[in-house]
């Protein structure tokens, strides 16, 4: 019951950080990647104090635990590797993100807001994550071992 009801006090505080710092409307973040317009530098303080943060609570936590509070071990990835696949997911999220206005953090939490926008996104975002998945699926069972 402990690991619910901590998943849904996490979220809602994710929710309410992406809601405060503005990464729920897409015009925020359309105008912070628009540099030679309406460019709104903002988001780049939100990102930084993610960034920091995390470095921060990474350290601290895997210096004085062995395991999560609320689970077995850590789930680490084992491929730390820069290949295709990583460049091209990350051109994939980048483009999205940038005709769109929204990235999955942002697009959860703004669903609260009820803009049809929103809703079609996430739509689109499921449908996609499932082609993708298929796709993977195909390419690895169809690969050649040499």
């Amino acid at each position: 019951m402990i690991r619910p009801l901590s998943s849904i006090i996490i979220g809602a505080i994710f929710g309410i950080g992406i809601a405060i710092s503005g990464m729920a409307n897409p015009a925020k973040v359309l105008n912070f990647f628009d540099v030679f317009g309406t460019w709104d530098p903002s988001l780049i303080f939100v990102m930084g104090g993610a960034l920091i943060t995390t470095a921060i609570g990474y350290r601290i936590v895997f210096a004085r635990q062995q395991k999560p509070a609320l689970g077995p071990a850590f789930v680490l990835p084992k491929n730390n590797s820069i290949d295709t696949r990583l460049i091209a997911g990350s051109a994939t999220f980048g483009v999205g993100w940038g005709l769109a206005g929204f990235c999955p953090g942002g697009a959860i939490p703004a669903l609260g807001l009820g803009y049809s926008e929103t809703l079609i996104f996430v739509i689109a975002m499921i449908i996609g994550i499932v082609v993708a998945r298929q796709a993977n699926k195909h390419f690895q069972s169809n690969a050649v071992i040499a």
